[in-house]
């Protein structure tokens, strides 16, 4: 389990990485535009990929360091086992089923959009529009893994409680 939780952490590295590429390229992007007043939609629709790759690959991360949205002025309230509890419902209920939905349906759309070429509709834009779209099932596969993680550590200390 111990290997889940490293490649989420080194997904974490890519992120951080790609976040600061994001950062150089919207102030070269903004210095273009504002001071020779010129500008290019590739790379505006690369500053969009990049933020899809930023979020999308954060969600297990921010799983992992238990960062994720919750009404925290409840939580915090209850028991250590009552929040176990909660946490492993919602790790059953709600997060594998509806990961394994967007899973599902994201490989159909990923599909659909290598098998027809999509690419951007402005002109100057970006081609090979699958490989951003490919980043939604691939983050909710990382976000299944590190799930069973979470709910197998919830099980174990809840059970030793």
């Amino acid at each position: 389990m111990k290997f889940i939780d490293r490649f989420t952490q080194f997904t974490a590295y890519i992120t951080a990485t790609i976040l600061v590429a994001l950062v150089g390229l919207i102030l070269y992007d903004a210095s273009m535009r504002y001071f020779f007043a010129t500008g290019s939609t590739a790379l505006q629709e690369l500053e969009w990929h990049f933020f899809d790759v930023v979020i999308l690959l954060s969600i297990a991360y921010t799983l992992r360091q238990n960062a994720h949205v919750r009404v925290d002025i409840f939580y915090e309230r209850f028991s250590r086992k009552t929040q176990l509890i909660i946490n492993i419902l919602s790790y059953l209920f709600f997060i594998l089923p509806l990961s394994f939905l967007i899973i599902y349906i994201g490989i159909h759309f990923v599909e659909m959009s290598y098998l027809q070429h999509e690419a951007s509709s402005d002109p100057g834009g970006l081609g090979s529009r699958w490989i951003v779209k490919s980043l939604m099932p691939l983050a909710f596969v990382l976000l299944v893994l590190q799930a069973v993680k979470e709910l197998w550590s919830d099980i174990l200390e809840w059970r030793a409680l």
